[in-house]
């Protein structure tokens, strides 16, 4: 029998395992923490649980047809809830907009804002469903191994003026600046810059109005655990506390995973979950082609880093939103600092994520468990120290909630903990602390994008964020489903 190993069970690891163990290849899923899900880690402290990364799901179909693949149900394995509003957005001038699948209420919302832009949001929800059937549905699963991939599928693209970057196509149809951000700010979900990133990204909107957000009860690590027991349901093996030290090369193929501990997993082909850079710069650089495709990926833009801060109150603020976006004083020049900047900006936009709103049981009784994020330069562009960084931004997070949404915040805490763009670098592995590996430009898209399956090594892969299509649970569970297409045709 064939065997497989992937290292790493994030989202993308864990969704290729399922296909590869239920096509029947033997595999092994190997994974550093002492926990399966990668940044969608799972916390516990004094009765809160905390999911520690990925909170939206916006394409449930996407997982019943990774479940239905394995011949199950999704339903059977995690139960997921709607959320409405989608999101609250929120601005200092008191001006909200709760977003939302409900047509009529949308079109009153923004008539309050600007009547004219009710016609305009119309023609932009047709351009998103058009960028969204061509970028999402049709080439979302599709690897792009050759230029040729590239070429075939450029007059759609250039049809869909892939060359603008969000913002300008939201502002080609929106007139109001607060719509303006409303619609602009998803690439951001994504570790892309509205101002820098194309176009093609305007189609998460239209992937949300297609199905929804939801959320499994009892939190995203529900899902990464009914994920993990599909796995070892049919027969797979996850190996926990298992870090990964190098893979072993021989004529061009890979033979062989060694962990840190001095364990040897053979194998028949290999896939990487883990951040790309550090897939070649540390696990294949004692190999030539492995060191310097390390050095170019190094060269790549990356995505912002996060700094996030989790906390338990013994309230529950149900005056919240299960996702809140709260903007800042500015906008675009706030942007530019987090993606360009060397220095941490004076002001901050806000991600608050409430998840009580939709599942009281992640709290204990009468509480709350609540995370708060915001994006932050990696530490390739800002080498701060954030060990004093991190305690000073907390504080001030703290005193904005407090004033404006979270009254007696401080009085209600019970417990809290801060990530900081240090701990992507050193807990994840994620290259200059990148929260979403390459920065999803449209130089650095589709064939662009480091490939599922590697040009050199034979039997080496990619899946996740750093690959096609990208980051986002819909992104990397789509990377998934286009490598493990990829190793079923090559080890058939």
């Amino acid at each position: 029998m064939k065997n497989t190993v992937v290292i790493g069970a994030g989202f993308g690891g864990l969704a290729l395992a399922i296909r590869l163990q239920a096509a029947g290849i033997q595999t092994t899923l190997l994974e550093q923490r002492d926990k399966p899900g990668g940044r969608a880690y799972v916390y516990h402290d004094q009765g809160f649980t905390f999911d520690a990364g990925p909170t939206v799901i916006t394409d449930p179909s996407a997982l019943e047809e990774l479940f239905v693949s394995a011949g199950k149900r999704l339903e059977d394995y995690v139960e997921l809830l709607p959320v409405d509003p989608f999101y609250r957005l929120c601005w200092e001038d008191g001006k909200r907009f709760d977003y939302n699948n409900n047509q009529a209420l949308l079109q009153q919302q923004i008539a309050d804002f600007n009547p004219a832009d009710v016609q305009g949001y119309a023609r932009f929800l047709d351009y998103s469903r058009a960028v969204f059937k061509e970028g999402y549905l049709r080439l979302g699963a599709t690897p792009f191994l050759q230029f040729s991939d590239m070429v075939k599928v450029s007059p759609q693209l250039m049809q869909l003026r892939a060359w603008e970057n969000v913002w300008q196509a939201v502002s080609r149809f929106i007139q109001d600046d607060h719509l303006r951000q409303a619609f602009s700010f998803h690439s951001l979900l994504v570790g892309g810059n509205p101002f820098a990133t194309s176009a093609i990204y305007t189609l998460i909107h239209a992937l949300e109005r297609e199905w929804g957000v939801w959320f499994p009860r009892g939190g995203t690590g529900a899902l990464v655990n009914g994920m993990v027991k599909l796995f070892t349901d049919l027969g797979g093996k996850l190996e926990l506390n298992t870090a990964v030290e190098r893979i072993e090369v021989n004529q061009q193929k890979v033979t062989q995973v060694m962990a840190r501990d001095g364990r040897i997993f053979a194998a028949d082909a290999v896939a990487s979950n883990a951040d790309v850079v550090n897939t070649y710069k540390k696990l294949l650089g004692h190999d030539p082609h492995g060191k310097t495709k390390g050095e170019k990926l190094a060269g790549k833009r990356m995505s912002n880093s996060l700094f996030v801060l989790y906390f338990g109150l013994n309230a529950p603020h149900p005056q919240l939103a299960h996702h809140t976006i709260c903007f800042g004083p500015r906008y675009k020049e706030l942007v530019q600092e987090i993606f360009n900047g060397s220095t941490l900006p004076d002001d901050f936009s806000l991600y608050l994520h409430s998840p009580c709103a939709t599942d009281p049981s992640l709290a204990p009784p009468g509480c709350g468990a609540f995370y708060v994020l915001t994006p932050v330069p990696h530490l390739g562009n800002a080498p701060l120290d954030w060990r004093v960084e991190g305690p000073a931004l907390r504080e001030r997070i703290f005193d904005y909630l407090e004033r404006r949404y979270m009254p007696n915040l401080r009085q209600q805490l019970v417990t809290h903990r801060i990530f900081t763009p240090d701990d992507f670098q050193h807990t994840l592995g994620a290259h200059l602390g990148s929260a979403f590996s390459l920065e999803p430009l449209l130089t650095q898209s589709a064939w662009f994008r480091p490939h599922n399956r590697d040009e050199h090594l034979q039997n080496l892969y990619l899946v996740g964020a750093g690959t096609h299509p990208g980051a986002g649970i819909p992104g990397v569970i789509g990377s998934a489903k286009a490598t493990a297409r990829l190793m079923l045709e090559d080890l058939a």
